[in-house]
């Protein structure tokens, strides 16, 4: 029951927005008493700080099958890239923004997480494309790694519309990579860009 009420809750949350859907409204939902929710979930904050940490290992779990299908690594940021805007292309408002502004002590957390996460996945990606010869083998990794991942935050966190996230981490990605390929790199991002757009 506990699992369903926090998948319940978070396609609410996601939907619908962090701050009003109320407890009453995820009972009525799933037909149930709000004590039963209760009874898992001591206040609101605690099924949005679960429901949080499932999104963060769907999302995981997900940018690893696309690292597993072993694209180069400049089609590897894309796919992941495709994979976030189909995860969150139905929302009106973006959840990191929703969550910074209402529950910033739980979107603190959630970020410190995700930040370690990232950098793992980005260092990765780029030694990845300096061995495939796509990427400048004279790159500052961890600063490279640092600027994009402030990029993408800032922007999740600060655009109030999912579609104008999505929009500005599209032209992040491109800028991101244009800082760092090879003219190898270069052919393949503009080969990414016309089959993505």
């Amino acid at each position: 029951m506990k699992e369903k009420i926090i998948k319940k809750a978070t396609e609410m949350f996601l939907k619908l927005g962090f701050k009003s859907v109320t407890m009453d409204d995820i009972a009525c939902e799933m037909c149930i008493s709000k004590k039963t929710i209760y009874k898992y979930f001591s206040n609101k904050e605690k099924l949005i700080e679960e429901g949080t940490e499932v999104v963060h290992q769907k999302i995981h779990m997900l940018m690893d099958e696309v690292v597993a299908q072993n694209h180069n690594a400049i089609a590897e940021n894309f796919e992941i890239r495709k994979m976030f805007k189909e995860m969150f292309q139905s929302f009106d408002h973006s959840p990191a923004y929703q969550l910074k502004k209402h529950y910033p002590e739980i979107y603190e957390k959630m970020m410190a997480n995700e930040i370690q996460d990232c950098s793992q996945l980005f260092t990765q990606n780029i030694e990845k494309g300096i061995a495939e010869g796509l990427y400048r083998p004279e790159v500052d990794i961890a600063a490279a790694v640092q600027f994009y991942y402030t990029l993408i935050f800032s922007i999740n966190e600060n655009t109030l519309y999912e579609k104008d996230a999505s929009e500005l981490e599209a032209k992040a990605l491109e800028y991101h990579t244009r800082a760092i390929a090879t003219p190898a790199g270069l052919e393949e991002l503009e080969r990414q860009l016309t089959l993505h757009t």
